[in-house]
């Protein structure tokens, strides 16, 4: 039995968790939690970075941090939207495997 944790179910999971609250306050908070997480991520790979792979990196994390930054506005009903969309996606990248 495998019983290794993939990182995609986690993800989901978490996303699920943004749409179910039902405390518009809470999922906002969640959505929060969410950007901060990737941001760490965010700034941990680029220190991890140097030379021609920072430089060859330099585009996709600067379009990542601009897309987190765009989420920091969004309201409750943004976040389920977004949460589910997300969500859809994992399950169709899951089905393509």
């Amino acid at each position: 039995m495998n019983t290794a944790i993939k990182t995609d179910d986690v993800i989901f999971n978490f996303f699920k968790q943004i749409c179910d609250e039902k405390n518009d306050k809470k999922c906002v908070e969640l959505g929060n939690e969410w950007i901060k997480a990737m941001e760490t991520n965010l700034s941990s790979m680029e220190a991890n970075l140097n030379g021609a792979d920072k430089l060859k990196h330099l585009d996709d994390i600067k379009s990542n941090r601009d897309h987190l930054n765009n989420l920091k506005t969004k309201n409750s009903s943004e976040w389920r939207e977004y949460a589910t969309q997300c969500m859809i996606e994992i399950m169709n990248h899951k089905s393509q495997q």
